[in-house]
């Protein structure tokens, strides 16, 4: 082989791997760049569900608020009704020795109180 041939030879082997590196050089150029899109869509995407679970907190703090404040109004209706309920346990019997009569006479006065405002 002649010392042209051989240059040519070693020129055509370095094109081949300069061109070799260019192709893997691109390809990690690639990936990098899907690499960093990749990881951007994810921050982005947990930033989203971090702020939608703040929001969550805030409603469910709301709403725990507007709970307290509903339970408080039912415990103070249920003392009410605890009241009367001992009220009318505490009264003796309207008509003594006759139950039924008792009960009739209780219920004409509970349905008379429920009718007024």
């Amino acid at each position: 082989m002649s010392p042209a041939q051989a240059l040519l030879v070693a020129l055509g082997l370095s094109v081949a791997g300069n061109a070799a590196l260019g192709w893997a050089w691109v390809g990690a150029r690639e990936k990098a760049a899907t690499s960093v899109l990749q990881r951007d869509d994810a921050m982005a995407a947990a930033s989203a569900c971090s702020d939608a679970t703040e929001d969550l907190r805030a409603l469910a703090d709301k709403r725990a608020a507007e709970a307290k404040k509903a339970q408080a109004a039912a415990r103070s209706v249920a003392l009410g009704h605890e009241a009367r309920a001992q009220t009318i346990l505490a009264t003796p019997a309207a008509v003594p020795g006759d139950a039924c009569a008792s009960a009739q006479i209780r219920v004409d006065a509970w349905i008379r109180g429920r009718a007024q405002p």
